[in-house]
């Protein structure tokens, strides 16, 4: 199956009825999922290259620098109080419904378990994600319409800040 072959699939599924679509086949399995806060992630068996033959052309991607400030011990304690939402799929952060609306949470924000937080678009799926914890947001660590990877940090909650 190939990738326009997939996006095919997610236009007739948005157009349909369906919330659930599992195709399998040798080398090939994938799941989509509609309507719900669960992750979107479709999953791939790449087929294995013959032992004998190179692969060539891989691409690594570049490490991440990242700071070489040491944290304080003030700021470990103060990291360790907190609790972190990671997205629950790869996609593209955005931190309102739409360019004109408000954001749904900003730094200083009470939320509620349940309380919609951002959307992540993954594979022209726009997912709600909800809050799973009480709290007062402290920090957003994703800036507006940018990659996500999966379980990567996007929000810093102070469960007692409510």
């Amino acid at each position: 199956m190939d990738f326009k072959q997939i996006q095919e699939l997610i236009k007739i599924m948005g157009k349909s009825d369906l919330t659930e679509l599992k195709i399998e086949q040798e080398s090939f399995k994938i799941t989509l999922r509609k309507g719900t806060a669960m992750p979107l992630i479709p999953s791939a068996v790449q087929p294995q290259a013959p032992k004998n033959v190179l692969q060539e052309n891989t691409i690594t991607p570049p490490p991440v620098e990242t700071g070489t400030q040491e944290k304080t011990d003030s700021d470990k304690a103060a990291a360790n109080k907190y609790i972190t939402i990671k997205s629950p799929m790869v996609g593209t952060f955005y931190r309102a419904p739409a360019p004109d609306k408000e954001p749904y949470v900003k730094v200083g924000d009470i939320i509620k378990k349940g309380d919609h937080i951002c959307i992540i678009e993954a594979m022209k799926l726009f997912n709600e994600i909800e809050s799973e914890v009480d709290g007062k947001v402290v920090k957003i660590l994703v800036e507006d319409a940018s990659p996500v990877e999966y379980d990567q940090p996007l929000f810093l909650i102070d469960p007692e800040g409510v």
